[in-house]
């Protein structure tokens, strides 16, 4: 089959659009855990953990093609009489666990932040990670950030060439992006408060979307997902928050001196 079609080149195009929205979640998490590793190595941390996780995710992409069926299926219920009930598949676990994994580790970063502990201090009492280890770490959750894009891509195109040259291409862009991002947060400290807060809505976001599709219920009320419109609307009140009170901040310093 001919990639270069017209409709084929349209497929593309809203496949890596589709690749870049959902992708800056991701490269906030990157940007996170390639932060533990030394400084010299961070970048190549960075560019090896996408490079590793672009592979799985075009072999994700080849067994989703034939065994979709497979994931949707019923792996066990819960039915605590009204308190929670639920049936959770293989989609539903892989995007529980993954929301569950971000919140944790966000609120673990922003623990340490607040501690009355020296950062220092605490990243001392830490065992060092080594980067085989942050690199595994990045390809994993690159995998579970993908798993909704791909199920999303099979609904706009059923041709692998075309799914596949989207992810290589999304891949190539976060691999661009991401030491710009890092190296951004690093040069303006203020804001990592508000990367680990965006990470803990983004957990929040994939706990919501995974009770969604296990049907799950909670005291007889039903999970919804939220939807990408509420997600940014959510980080745009963050940041005009977090903007707002830097520039206030100064203005009471100034007055002060």
């Amino acid at each position: 089959m001919d990639l270069f079609t017209l409709q084929n080149l349209a497929d593309l195009f809203m496949l890596v659009l589709l690749q870049a929205v959902l992708g800056f979640d991701n490269l906030l998490y990157i940007s996170l855990e390639s932060s533990k590793a030394p400084e010299a190595q961070q970048s190549f941390v960075r560019k090896m953990g996408i490079g590793v996780a672009i592979v799985f995710r075009i072999l994700l992409l080849f067994a989703l093609m034939h065994l979709v069926q497979y994931v949707q299926m019923d792996v066990f219920k819960v039915s605590w009489g009204d308190t929670v009930q639920g049936h959770f598949n293989l989609h539903s676990l892989i995007v529980l666990g993954g929301g569950i994994f971000i919140v944790y580790t966000a609120m673990k970063e922003i623990w340490h932040m607040i501690s009355q502990e020296e950062h220092h201090d605490v990243l001392k009492e830490e065992k060092p990670r080594s980067v085989r280890n942050i690199i595994a770490m990045i390809v994993l959750m690159n995998v579970v950030f993908s798993f909704d894009s791909i199920l999303s891509a099979m609904a706009l195109s059923d041709v692998f060439a075309v799914m596949a040259t989207a992810i290589i291409i999304g891949g190539l862009l976060m691999i661009w992006l991401a030491d710009r991002v890092s190296n951004f947060l690093k040069k303006n400290r203020m804001y990592e408060v508000l990367g680990l807060f965006i990470l803990f809505v983004v957990g929040i976001m994939l706990l919501t979307e995974g009770g969604e599709l296990a049907d799950l219920t909670v005291m007889g009320n039903p999970i919804h997902h939220m939807n990408k419109t509420t997600f940014y609307f959510v980080i745009t009140i963050l940041v005009l928050t977090d903007l707002v009170q830097s520039r206030y901040q100064r203005k009471l310093s100034s007055k002060m001196r």
